[in-house]
């Protein structure tokens, strides 16, 4: 049995760039978890996403697997399950896509300027005291610390502590949590704030572009900056733009998605 593969650039107008993650369509496969988990280490993305269609046309289920464990939520591979689904034929252009997830419905449609918007619930966070080990594995200056039922949010002094930032992943992968959200102010006018996300205690050292993690960075920032709408720039080597709005208890997150690669996965004993 085959299925059809793709790999898209999530969060950029321009191919390499971006986030890129797996998209694996398997309405005709009955897979199971172990199976999924063994081709997300085969595609040794952040994460592969795997989409099904539901009876009666009530959208997909859809799930996301790093190269070690299945996952929560993931904005980058829905926001590249959704770019598929268009492509494809799948779904109508004008179609929104749901998605049945571990982190309820999930939504995503496109808008006039050719960028996907998604619905997804707002994770915010709360003060907390550093946990044991955090401060020197970042190995920075902390200025303010938060965490959520996924991540931690470390704020930094400014951008460039951002950018230059070069944390201990193996004393991070120590810390008991998804991942560290590290943020600042941006010093660019197109953007209202910066950040990077590590998650080695889920097999990704650092992540490109992080959908999930501006679920907890716009109400963060939104508070902060005192406006519903903003853009973040993920500062990454490969870097990406998350466009975010509040709506009451969810986060609008927009943005482009490329598509990469076009293929065939083989199973069983066609592989």
């Amino acid at each position: 049995m085959s299925l059809p593969i793709y790999t898209v650039d999530a969060f950029t107008d321009r191919l390499f760039a971006g986030n890129p993650a797996a998209v694996c369509l398997v309405d005709a496969a009955p897979v199971e978890h172990a199976w999924m988990q063994s081709v997300a280490r085969e595609m040794n993305l952040s994460e592969t996403a795997f989409l099904r269609s539901r009876p009666g046309g009530d959208g997909f289920d859809l799930r996301w697997f790093t190269p070690a464990v299945e996952v929560d939520l993931c904005g980058h591979a829905t926001l590249a399950s959704a770019h598929v689904l268009w492509e494809a034929g799948r779904l109508p252009a004008e179609q929104p896509a749901r998605f049945h997830t571990r982190s309820g419905l999930l939504s995503a449609s496109r808008n006039g300027d050719g960028t996907i918007q998604m619905d997804f619930p707002a994770k915010p966070s709360t003060p907390v005291e550093a946990p044991n080990g955090l401060a020197e594995a970042v190995g920075v200056q902390l200025v303010s610390i938060f965490s959520n039922r996924m991540d931690y949010l470390v704020e930094l002094v400014d951008e460039r502590a951002v950018r230059d930032l070069r944390p201990d992943l193996r004393a991070l992968k120590a810390v008991r949590a998804r991942g560290v959200i590290v943020t600042a102010r941006s010093d660019d006018a197109r953007y209202d704030f910066v950040s990077r996300f590590f998650a080695p205690a889920v097999g990704v050292d650092e992540d490109p572009v992080t959908g999930s993690a501006h679920c907890c960075l716009a109400p963060f920032w939104a508070e902060r900056l005192g406006k519903a709408k903003l853009v973040g720039y993920q500062a990454s080597a490969r870097g990406g733009v998350v466009g975010v709005e509040i709506s009451g208890d969810r986060v609008l997150l927009s943005g482009n998605a490329v598509t990469v690669l076009r293929g065939t996965l083989l199973q069983g004993s066609e592989s």
